[in-house]
């Protein structure tokens, strides 16, 4: 099948950033503790984040006007993306950046379906400077699928000059 990588990929990034979302916001519950949770002091922390705009907080929006229009533009990017890799020529690679990055939104466009916000709680501070943003693992999958699409197009290469 054409689609095979991009579809699972899709599949396997909003499945784990869902998981992810789950045990550690209802499960560990990290909502309920107020220095979030140390898992590698001081490089990662599970701090309790509700994010109602895009990236780092930009665009904060409490109406729930403002979560349907970032709701559909995160369903206009993953169709535009879908259909621009349709009309291409994608290799295996660009197909499953696709795939992260279509997955990534979709997992945050549930968030935003159920709770009216994004769930957010990876926290990454180094080397005495203290990072105040929290992201998810769908924001992990989005930047990656992102970056593969602009790196791996393969246009990039070289061209073989003739002998």
């Amino acid at each position: 099948m054409r689609y095979g990588p991009l579809i699972w990929a899709a599949f396997w990034a909003f499945l784990l950033d869902q998981i992810s979302k789950y045990l550690v916001v209802h499960v560990m519950r990290v909502a309920d503790q107020p220095g979030g949770i140390d898992v590698l002091p001081p490089l990662l922390t599970f701090k309790y984040g509700e994010n109602r705009g895009i990236n780092f907080g930009l665009f904060q929006g409490d109406s729930s006007a403002s979560v349907w229009i970032l709701i559909g533009l995160s369903v206009a990017i993953c169709l535009g993306v879908f259909l621009w890799l349709a009309r291409s020529s994608p290799n295996r690679w660009m197909l499953m950046s696709g795939g992260l990055l279509i997955g990534g939104a979709l997992g945050n466009v549930v968030d935003r379906l159920l709770y009216g916000y994004v769930l957010d709680f990876l926290n990454m501070s180094c080397c005495g400077i203290n990072n105040p943003f929290v992201f998810n693992v769908a924001d992990v999958f989005i930047f990656a699928g992102a970056a593969g699409l602009i790196l791996l197009d393969g246009k990039n290469t070289p061209a073989k000059k003739a002998p």
